[in-house]
């Protein structure tokens, strides 16, 4: 079996495992927190019918709805997929709620008047695009312009942009770019023939661009967070010197990695990810967050950088 097919095998039994146990953990994969009206959701890979998500008030106590028919923001048969939904990101736009996310191993964009969905698509489409593509992020440029930061599986994991139609109803042809693959020493530890670098994140800082991703494979212990910078959204991206930022290493956890940045209601940064569900086991992977920050770097360019004190996993209330 090829690295691509053994990996994706792999994803798509995990999928199948449910979020919750029977402890107080989190269980979503490749995680993603939106904040609405003084509401933290949550969302991630761990259903095989579409996207879980909870809720909180404060980032520490999540809860989810009782009615297990409500647990899924988005349900499969009402957008586009049949299985394989990971990596959801949802963000809010002319008085509507979007999610990107992957499905049968393509990206598509549903539509809901509230975090809670139900997010759903008139006709169920993918984006354009070839071969298989995972992770999408979409950001929202100061220009005005909309870019689709995603992974395009050929020769290993790599990570792409290319520029969207302002109504996000596709990609604009022509416009893609390599970002990011996996070559450092850091983003390879297993040595393996299909090299990982995924779940793009991008943000603006002081007029420079922040690619945050996540390279080895997800099974691998050293699954870990780097980022990379740019004076535009397209590039030309230089990763950063001190890569990894967040590792086993620094939080005592195996396989940390794959999330989303969050602001929250006291304008402070934080990034949730995921880890592996103990030492010696990768799935369900739990959840959980940690706090990012900017310090002062050489030659005016600020390094971001987490704060290790701060991680912790995310539990629902007993």
């Amino acid at each position: 079996m090829s690295p691509l097919k053994t990996i994706a095998s792999a994803i798509l039994l995990m999928a199948a495992i449910p979020a919750r146990s029977q402890d107080t953990q989190i269980f979503l994969a490749d995680p993603t927190i939106f904040v609405h009206r003084g509401t933290y959701y949550l969302y991630g890979t761990g259903s095989s019918e579409g996207f879980l998500y909870y809720t909180s008030k404060d980032l520490k106590t999540w809860a989810q709805t009782a009615d297990s028919t409500e647990q899924l923001a988005l349900k499969r048969g009402e957008a586009f997929g049949n299985k394989g939904f990971w990596a959801p990101q949802v963000f809010r736009r002319g008085g509507s709620c979007y999610m990107a996310y992957t499905a049968d191993e393509q990206i598509a964009i549903a539509r809901a008047s509230a975090p809670a969905g139900p997010f759903r698509q008139d006709a169920p489409l993918r984006l354009s695009g070839s071969g298989k593509q995972i992770d999408p992020f979409i950001f929202f440029d100061e220009s005005g312009k909309v870019y689709l930061y995603h992974v395009k599986l050929q020769q290993g994991n790599r990570i792409f942009v290319t520029e969207m139609k302002p109504d996000l109803s596709d990609v604009i042809p022509g416009t893609e770019k390599e970002c990011v693959a996996a070559v450092a020493g850091w983003e390879n530890t297993a040595g393996a023939e299909w090299p990982v670098a995924e779940g793009p994140t991008v943000i603006r800082h002081k007029n420079l661009y922040y690619l945050i991703y996540s390279a080895n494979d997800f099974r691998n212990k050293d699954y870990a967070v780097g980022y990379a910078t740019a004076p535009s959204p397209t590039g030309p991206w230089k990763k950063y010197e001190g890569n990894p930022v967040i590792s086993r290493q620094m939080v005592q956890q195996n396989g940390t990695g794959h999330g989303d940045v969050l602001i929250d209601k006291k304008g402070n940064m934080h990034y949730v990810l995921h880890i592996h569900h103990s030492a010696d086991k990768v799935s369900p992977r739990a959840t959980a967050i940690i706090g990012l920050r900017f310090r002062p770097g050489k030659n005016g360019e600020d390094v971001l950088e987490a704060d290790v004190k701060s991680f912790r996993t995310l539990t629902i209330k007993p």
